[in-house]
């Protein structure tokens, strides 16, 4: 999969926080690199080793990566509907002008038109960010107005982010491979296999991992890649604690439940 090289930092968009000052937007390379080298230590989560699927393991990846490898094409109607759903769950009150317009930057998009930004996680990551925002609504909206915590001058654009996380998640997993390589991704595949929406629900229990770390470490825009990085260590972690025998038994997920 392609690296995401070229996004923007952008401002603040919500109007509920109070903080004085100027806010800025900035062109940089900042979001998308290094994502598939991140700074996990602990041995077992990389050990390379071979394991048996079982055929639900097996069918429930085989589905999951036929969504991994669809490209996000404009041209195709179910695709723009999808990105129109996008829009009227983040925006409700607000009436979309075009799917090529100037308001996609509201949501955190590099310009006018969102389609050249999922170039790294194709389609899989807006049907991410549409499961986040029909699932747990509260936290994606405070996610996307940036409504928790002591802000950023320079944050993170919201949508773009989004589809970094989808890729980060992509590779941790291996989900581009036969089978996965390591045992972070064994791990995976037995949620998987009880959940066939395990990998959207671990989406968005990354992003509001993410942001959280991101005011944790009260981040601006340059520390971006090293906040990714400290939120992949974390679910890697996470997954592979023996006690996790679902999604839910993450300590990350009450973030989700706890907005």
């Amino acid at each position: 999969m392609e690296d995401l090289r070229s996004f923007v930092a952008v401002r603040r968009i919500s109007h509920s926080l109070d903080r004085g000052g100027t806010c800025h937007s900035s062109s940089g390379a900042w979001l998308g690199r290094g994502l598939a080298c991140v700074c996990a230590q602990k041995r077992e989560h990389h050990s390379r080793h071979s394991f048996d699927l079982t055929p639900a393991q097996e069918g429930c990846l085989q589905r999951l990566q036929s969504r991994v490898y669809v490209p996000y094409d404009g041209s195709i109607p179910q695709h723009q509907e999808a990105l129109g759903n996008l829009w009227k769950l983040a925006f409700p009150e607000e009436q979309l002008d075009g799917m090529i317009s100037e308001q996609w930057k509201e949501m955190g998009w590099q310009g006018k038109d969102p389609s050249t930004d999922f170039r790294g996680g194709g389609f899989i990551s807006l049907e991410n960010l549409l499961y986040f925002a029909r699932n747990f609504q509260k936290s994606f909206q405070q996610l996307l107005r940036k409504q928790v915590g002591d802000r950023s001058v320079w944050e993170y654009p919201f949508a773009v982010a989004g589809v970094n996380i989808s890729f980060m998640l992509i590779q941790m997993l291996d989900l581009e491979q036969v089978k996965p390589r390591r045992m972070v991704g064994e791990a995976f595949l037995k949620l998987l296999a009880e959940n066939e929406e395990a990998f959207d629900i671990l989406y968005c229990i990354a992003f509001k991992l993410m942001d959280h770390q991101w005011l944790t470490m009260r981040a601006s825009y340059m520390d971006f890649n090293m906040v990714m990085q400290s939120t992949r260590h974390q679910l890697e972690r996470e997954l592979m604690e023996e006690e996790v025998t679902r999604l839910q038994d993450l300590p990350s997920f009450n973030l989700l439940l706890n907005p």
